[in-house]
């Protein structure tokens, strides 16, 4: 099987370095020219909770030739469609697109390449980009051998192909096939839409955030659309890492408390960690805030479910790229408290 990776960062370099390792033929393609380069000259680096170095093949989009069977989409979901159209003209008929991306990019990517084309993926571990080739694993070993990826077919089918695509993930970690990708991905949609996009838009770590009431508030609520938009469609969240994300849906204000023994169950192991969306911020450049709170917000719209925490959230984020700054935590905590006290005191439409 010809396989390849489209989009070498922080995941990337980490999930090819591995997949190579288990004696795999994968191309590592990236747009980033010092990136390709380092890879071919010094190997994939992985530091961190492990360390390892793999000799790969890595090439520019520019430098792909003939067809390839199988593409674990790893691109930033703003890059997607230049990329996908780039990787088009070396698909056939039976290639599939695999989505490892945050976010819910399924839909876009079946419209590029084809709905047969294409398979939906989570990832349950993180990492660092830290220079070009080397990646940094910042999350524990056992929990990537025990939940590494989610993957399945977008009609919930069990195939054979998807099958063999996790035979290829497990060379990483533990990929479980799911019949239920779609809600696997909202689940990770909350993960990112609460956690990140409130790091993002307060300029801080999640730690910042965990133990800041007022920062927690806004985040329960944003949780909270998150799942009343995913029921609006349809769709539920089914457990993920072995918890109930359905939990933390709110019944009312007053039940804010009862969510915070969960959160900190389930974020204090990654209190250092910022957003990739901040760090993204800080070099100036435009993050995939439309793909994360603002997909919640455009799908709250399309089912009626009112979204006002995540709303702010894009448009402080949005207003941070325009600006070229870094958020100012209190500034903009202070944004998040006057939307809670002129009358959004819970942010969900009745």
């Amino acid at each position: 099987m010809r396989m390849a990776i489209m989009g070498v960062g922080s995941l990337g370099i980490i999930i090819g370095a591995l997949i190579t390792e288990g004696k795999q033929n994968v191309d590592l393609i990236d747009a980033n020219r010092e990136n390709v380069k380092a890879l071919n000259e010094n190997g994939a680096q992985i530091t961190g909770i492990i360390e390892k170095n793999v000799k790969v093949n890595a090439l520019t989009p520019e430098q792909i030739k003939g067809e390839y069977d199988l593409v674990f989409l790893l691109t930033k979901q703003v890059y997607n469609e230049k990329a996908l159209n780039q990787l088009l003209p070396h698909l056939h008929e039976n290639s599939v697109v695999c989505t490892l991306q945050n976010g819910v990019p399924e839909d876009k990517v079946s419209s590029i390449v084809g709905k047969n084309r294409t398979i939906g993926g989570a990832v349950g571990f993180g990492a660092t980009w830290l220079r070009p080739g080397v990646s940094e694993l910042t999350t524990k070993w056992s929990i990537v051998q025990k939940y590494a990826f989610d993957i399945g077919e977008l009609n919930g089918e069990i195939t054979t192909r998807v099958q063999k695509i996790a035979e290829i993930l497990n060379l990483v970690g533990h990929c479980k096939v799911s019949d239920h990708i779609l809600g696997i991905k909202w689940a990770k949609l909350l993960m990112n839409s609460t956690f990140s996009g409130m790091s993002a838009a307060l300029g801080c770590t999640f730690g910042d955030v965990l133990y800041n009431e007022k920062a927690m508030y806004s985040l329960a609520c944003i949780a909270d659309e998150t799942i009343k938009v995913a029921h609006g469609l349809g769709i539920t969240l089914p457990p993920m890492q072995g918890k109930d994300f359905e939990f933390l849906e709110l019944k009312d204000e007053s039940d804010i408390p009862n969510k915070m023994d969960f959160y900190k169950e389930v974020w204090n192991p990654h209190v250092n960690l910022k957003a990739s969306m901040l760090q993204d911020l800080e070099k100036r450049k435009k993050t995939e805030i439309d793909y994360i709170n603002g997909y919640v917000s455009a799908k709250g719209k399309l089912v009626g479910v009112k979204t006002p925490y995540n709303d702010l959230v894009v448009k402080l984020v949005k207003q941070a790229e325009e600006q070229k700054v870094v958020p100012d935590f209190f500034v903009n905590i202070d944004k998040f408290e006057r939307l809670k006290n002129n009358g959004t005191n819970y942010g969900i439409a009745k």
